[in-house]
């Protein structure tokens, strides 16, 4: 018989090429519900509008729990950090020492930095299953974030998320939503952040190497 903690080793392998900066598929037309959705929890929302290049959700109160901050050039490498660690909360390390649920996406908040070859600022946070969010199990080094109404304009982008295409995939989304009513809420929900902060969604399981979705979320209030 293996081993559970080599299962587990095997499956944070697994689950931490996700976060690989390969590049070697091509994904699925801008629009797709991720597929992984299909398969487990993912955040509920209403499509509100659809623009050029993007679309505007209205997501529903939610809860996620969220690393501190990590400080680094690669939002690749942030990423793997913050899984790391939100991968262990999942496999039992918190308080209650629970099992939780695998859902979708793990989001990266990005804070850029002042240049490329300046850190910038990430927050990695994992979406906490609907049975656990009365009670998330606290857990030492993550916080909890308790979102109520928020709304989103996405932009979705195929292959794997990698350091050179996130900048590139968030600048593209802001110039969609110029001169347009919703690049005036953002505006006035991040004040002096509005052209700058981000996140990034990353939904796929690293078998499927067709069909990726990957997001990019401006949120923002009403």
């Amino acid at each position: 018989m293996v081993p559970p903690s080599l299962h587990v080793w095997k499956s944070l392998t697994v689950i931490l090429s996700l976060f690989s900066s390969s590049s070697l598929n091509k994904g699925s037309e801008l629009g797709s519900y991720p597929p992984s959705c299909n398969r487990i929890e993912c955040p509920s929302y209403d499509l509100i509008h659809v623009g050029n290049g993007f679309e505007i959700r209205r997501y529903n109160s939610s809860v996620w729990m969220s690393t501190s901050t990590i400080q680094d050039i690669s939002i690749v490498a942030a990423t793997r950090t913050g899984f790391l660690r939100l991968f262990d909360y999942i496999q039992g390390k918190n308080k209650y020492k629970e099992q939780i649920e695998m859902t979708s996406p793990v989001i990266s908040q990005v804070s850029p930095g002042d240049g490329p070859i300046c850190e910038s600022s990430f927050t990695v946070s994992f979406y906490v299953p609907k049975k656990n969010q009365a009670n998330p199990p606290p857990a030492k080094g993550l916080h909890v974030q308790k979102w109520g109404t928020k709304y989103a304009a996405v932009r979705q982008f195929s292959g794997f998320v990698t350091d050179s295409n996130v900048g590139e995939e968030a600048a593209t989304l802001q110039a969609s939503l110029y001169d347009t009513k919703w690049a005036d809420a953002i505006a006035k929900s991040h004040g002096d952040d509005s052209k700058s902060v981000y996140t990034v969604a990353q939904y796929n399981s690293p078998f499927e190497f067709k069909n990726r979705v990957n997001e990019i979320w401006m949120l923002f209030t009403i």
